[in-house]
């Protein structure tokens, strides 16, 4: 059954343009959580107190570090909400799956819909539940984009046993609870900065619940990895870019830990758990993306 209607020629992007668009899309979703989380960690989230622009009367930061600091990250969104919209359009003018220019359309929805959830963030002083918000917005249209991409590359995995598949399920799972904990913990800490802001909690046991949200996934993720190895999988590469950058950020978070919590090294943190993230999600979509679909059912 056809999955799209024909498209006028003249208006019609190549398929080349699109995977461009993709890449770039998810990219710049990882982009926006770094500077995002820089605007926390430095305490600029009230840099700018007016919205959209940085003070009544004048839309340009003119209050120092931390107004440029926020209207920087306004700046960076504002690219990234172009780049979703263009590459939602670009889904409509190719020949791809209808499911794929709805997840197109829900990443440029709910990348737009931080503008406004920002803008509510500011109003309301910075409440901890609403900038937490914020940040898992970002990894949930951050998935959607790494789905987006990967059917605009045409990537698929070997078939692998349908316990594979869930186990990648479980290991995506705890993934999201590492992330989500991960949150909490930094809206525990101690920044940002000198700035005074709402805390989730304490931090101790924040980090505590943390580390063994760490210690599910990397047990799950292990176990899928052993497998992959044993079987010489065609899926080790994608697996092996996930551990490296899972132990990238393991290392980091130990330091900044032994270091009383630099904001910088907070920030490098951050910024790799959406890469991990974003890794993650390629690696389980592939293991449920065979070469031959018709078989899947095993």
């Amino acid at each position: 059954m056809a999955t799209s209607l024909p498209r006028p020629r003249s208006l019609a992007i190549s398929a080349r343009t699109f995977r461009r668009l993709a890449l770039a899309n998810a990219l710049m979703l990882i982009v926006v959580v770094a500077t995002g989380t820089t605007v926390r960690l430095t305490g600029s989230g009230l840099g700018c107190e007016h919205w959209p622009g940085c003070q009544p009367g004048d839309p340009l930061p003119t209050q120092g570090f931390h107004s440029v600091i926020e209207f920087s990250n306004r700046i960076i969104a504002g690219i990234t909400i172009i780049v979703t919209l263009a590459t939602f359009l670009a889904s409509l003018l190719t020949a791809t799956p209808a499911w794929v220019r709805w997840l197109a359309a829900a990443t440029f929805l709910g990348t737009a819909a931080q503008a406004p959830l920002g803008a509510i963030t500011v109003y309301y002083d910075l409440n901890p539940w609403l900038v937490g918000t914020h940040f898992l917005l970002s990894l949930l249209v951050l998935t959607l984009a790494v789905l987006v991409a990967i059917e605009a590359y045409g990537l698929r995995g070997e078939l692998v046993p349908g316990r594979i598949r869930q186990l990648g399920l479980v290991a995506a799972a705890s993934g999201g609870a590492l992330v989500v904990t991960g949150m909490l913990a930094t809206a525990a800490g101690p920044h940002s900065g000198s700035v005074a802001v709402p805390r989730i909690g304490s931090f101790q046991p924040a980090i505590w619940l943390h580390v063994r949200a760490t210690a599910v996934f990397a047990i799950s993720f292990a176990l899928l990895a052993v497998w992959v190895v044993v079987k010489r999988s065609r899926h080790l590469p994608a697996a092996l870019i996930v551990l490296g950058l899972l132990a990238v950020q393991m290392a980091v978070g130990e330091i900044q830990y032994r270091t009383k919590l630099p904001w910088w090294l907070v920030l490098v943190h951050v910024t790799l758990s959406a890469a991990v993230w974003a890794a993650m999600t390629a690696f389980v979509a592939l293991l449920w993306r065979p070469r031959d679909p018709s078989r899947m059912a095993q």
